[in-house]
Parts: structure tokens; sequence; C-alpha cells
């Protein structure tokens, strides 16, 4: 069985929380976990003058998917931040580049879910994972959540992301905040979660 973590980063929060799911996702026994990000659509003189370059450094060595090596992945994960309540650019950019699997079916019955960063704690991480989940959905794939089987999304004593939906972060106005403990572990049991039924699915 394979398993994909797909993402977009500016300054790494996802990519964190994309590290955090494969490592639950590879709790699962005979899964092979495999984290890629999809191809880059801004400038580099946008990229040097928001400061994404630097932090884009942590993550440089994570490869470049393409649409087609999908149909190889029993579950895939995708991850983003928020634009205004949907997901970015560089994102859409790659969904809207697999209009061939779709055509052909060749998603139908695999399972995905997503997560999320965004930069307050009501920035829209609900409305972007539901706006992929209907990417996922118009392709047959089987949407699996964060189930409230996980206690961490239950509390009220700190400012955290996690819902019912799917893993997610607050990073701060200038991405000065970083993945929590707690959300650390929402993303680790998404994952593991996640892999867990492909795997049902799959034997």
């Amino acid at each position: 069985m394979k398993t994909l973590i797909l993402f977009y980063s500016t300054y790494g929060h996802v990519y964190k929380l994309a590290e955090a799911i494969a490592e639950g996702a590879r709790e699962v026994e005979g899964n092979d976990v495999v984290i890629k990000r999809v191809p880059e659509t801004l400038p580099q003189e946008v990229l040097d003058k928001t400061g994404a370059t630097g932090a884009q450094k942590a993550f440089a060595h994570v490869p470049v998917a393409t649409p087609n090596e999908l149909t190889e992945y029993d579950a895939i994960i995708l991850g983003t931040p928020t634009r205004y309540g949907n997901m970015c650019g560089q994102i859409q950019a790659f969904l809207d580049s697999t209009g061939g699997l779709w055509a052909k079916g060749a998603l139908v019955g695999k399972v995905g879910g997503a997560f999320v960063s965004t930069a307050t704690q009501h920035g829209g991480q609900e409305t972007t994972i539901r706006a992929m989940h209907t990417a996922l959905l118009h392709h047959g794939i089987i949407l699996v959540g964060l189930p409230y089987a996980w206690q961490g999304q239950m509390g009220h004593h700190e400012v955290t992301g996690g819902t019912p939906y799917g893993a997610s972060t607050v990073a701060g106005g200038q991405g000065e905040r970083q993945p929590s403990e707690n959300e650390l572990e929402g993303a680790r049991f998404q994952g593991r979660h996640t892999a867990q039924i492909a795997k049902k699915l799959a034997s």
C-alpha cells in the first residue's frame, strides 16, 4: 500500500503538518509513505519579496509531484495554506492539471483528505478543507477527515487548530507561530486513520 502526502507550503507550517501526517501514516504496517510538493507557480522575485525563499529551503529537498503519478497511490492527502478561505493557487493549479485523470476515472475509489494552515484562528480552515474535498469528490475519492475520536479538538484551554474535516494549524499574521504539539498530534491521527482505512479497502 502507498500513501502520498502532497502539499504546498509558503513558510513551512504546512510542511510540518505534512511530516506529522506522514509519521502517523507510517504507523500502519505495510504502508509506503511518500511526501511530495506541488510545483511552484510564483516568480522568484515575488518569493524573495515575501520572505518565502529562505523558509522554503527547509523543504527544497522534497521532490515535486506530477499529476499522472497520483494513480500509483492508495491514499492521497493534500495540504495547503489558506488564501481568502480557499486553497492556494499552487494547489489549485495542480488540481486543474488532473483533468485527464478525471476523464478516465483514474482516482475513483482511492482514499483522500486534506489539511491546512491559516494566519488567524478563524481564517477559513474549514472552508479551505471543504473546497479541497469538493475537488477530491469530483475525482471519486473517498474522504477521510479528523474524527472527534481524536480528543485534541474537544478542549478549549488553548488556541489550536484541528477540525473534523482535517488537521490544521494557526500560523500567526507574520508566520511567527509554529504548529503546537496538539496540532501535530491531530495531524498524526489523521495520517494514521486515513492509512488504516485505505489498507482495509486495499485488502
